[in-house]
């Protein structure tokens, strides 16, 4: 292409977006409703998509709940969608003696850690009392297992475990309640009635899906299993891997293990569920893919009926410029500028709405963001894919009256009234 020819449509673009800004201050009224559902079906995908990836990126850390290169053994799945079906509800409990077999028996762990909890428990200092706190039962290392931290004092010991202690470790909410004023530390606090000693205080966690990370207290899993389970307790054991290499294996060793001591017959099903934080967040990314689907058809859909309107408004366009088409070609333009200069007045009002629509989407979708106090996301990808849409969209239901404007004749249009 020449630089003459570049110039030439350069002027022309320049134009066409001219044309477009005045058509839209001519015609505002009819203007803005055709824009109006190019916006809608933006802002319907847009806004869907934001709000999923501010999920997901939370759902990566939040869910991110073993640590690393750790899975968990438990007797029911992690996510379960309705009512579990017979088999894993006859399942056997998963006991602390089954806890201690595998640890003695499996090699190739780094750390295996038990844990089990349950909430609306009450717990006292003097004359302060909490307003509710999950507790936690857990064994040495538990800590590690749920991505927790010491801020002050120490974590459970295996002499706490086997020595039925009454120690506690503290989350943040439940210093804040009882102890706004003072350490915590070596201080007694009644747990249901139990005196317990505070040894330890955990980091603060902050908040993931509007709920509080930090309101929860540790004690050793000995002393829950005796003051605070029922028959129905069944544990979690969480295995952690020497490395990522090492996964896969220590992931068979376990589950080996596990269906020895449950004494699972050859060629059964386990009778026990191993997760993993991988799992987790493939199980949400297929539930969230359905979502995107959905939105996705829904958007096209009102797509479909917006670039309708989009054709509807340029054949408006051209029948009351039939003149103008007419003056433009006596005095030398090309069937190739007048159809350029309407196919470019399309997308240009087509990208007009889908501009908006980005902008609202986001907006919209990061109010996700702001109700469940997780960080913002800016989907870039899905912004720049509605506004290809958008473009398409204005290509396609403007090409035909601009084919309709460069066959005009010249004659016949000088004389249109």
């Amino acid at each position: 292409m020449t630089r003459t020819k570049k110039g030439h449509l350069k002027n022309t673009l320049r134009e066409s977006l001219r044309m477009a800004v005045d058509a839209l201050k001519a015609n505002k009224l009819r203007s803005i409703l055709t824009l109006l559902g190019i916006a809608i079906g933006v802002f319907s995908v847009i806004g869907v998509m934001t709000a999923i990836r501010t999920m997901e990126s939370s759902i990566t850390s939040g869910l991110n709940v073993f640590g690393s290169n750790t899975f968990l053994i438990q007797k029911h799945p992690i996510i379960q969608m309705g009512r579990p079906d017979k088999s894993i509800r006859n399942r056997q409990n998963i006991t602390y003696d089954q806890f201690e077999e595998l640890k003695t028996r499996a090699k190739l762990p780094k750390l295996i850690t038990v844990i089990d909890g349950k909430g609306g428990i009450n717990i006292a200092y003097e004359d302060e009392k909490t307003k509710g706190v999950y507790l936690y039962g857990g064994s040495q290392g538990s800590l590690r297992a749920i991505n927790a931290i010491i801020g002050d004092g120490r974590d459970l010991t295996q002499q706490d475990i086997d020595n039925y202690r009454r120690v506690v470790v503290l989350g943040m909410d439940a210093v804040d309640q009882l102890f706004p004023y003072e350490d915590p530390l070596g201080k007694d606090i009644s747990i249901n009635g139990l005196d317990f000693n505070v040894v330890g205080v955990l980091e603060r966690m902050g908040e993931s899906f509007g709920q509080s990370q930090d309101n929860y207290v540790i004690i050793p899993i000995t002393i829950y299993l005796e003051r605070f389970a029922d028959m129905r307790t069944s544990l979690a054991i969480t295995v952690e891997a020497e490395s990522a290499e090492m996964y896969d294996k220590t992931m068979d060793e376990a589950i080996g293990i596990m269906r020895s001591i449950r004494k699972v017959p050859p060629g059964a099903e386990n009778d026990f569920e191993v997760s993993s934080n991988e799992e987790l967040i493939a199980t949400f990314s297929s539930f969230t893919a359905g979502v995107k689907l959905f939105a996705f058809a829904v958007s096209v859909i009102a797509l479909v009926v917006a670039g309708i309107g989009i054709m509807n408004i340029m054949l408006v366009s051209v029948t009351e410029r039939i003149k103008e088409i007419g003056i433009r070609k006596a005095i030398g333009a090309t069937r190739r500028d007048i159809l350029t200069q309407f196919l470019s007045e399309a997308v240009f009002l087509s990208e007009f709405g889908g501009i908006a629509g980005v902008i609202l989407g986001i907006a919209g979708g990061n109010l996700v963001a702001i109700l469940l106090k997780v960080p913002a996301q800016i989907p870039i990808d899905w912004a720049i894919i509605g506004l290809v849409v958008c473009s398409v969209i204005g290509i396609g239901f403007g090409i035909y009256p601009a084919y309709k404007a460069a066959k005009l004749d010249p004659i016949d249009s000088l004389r249109y009234e």
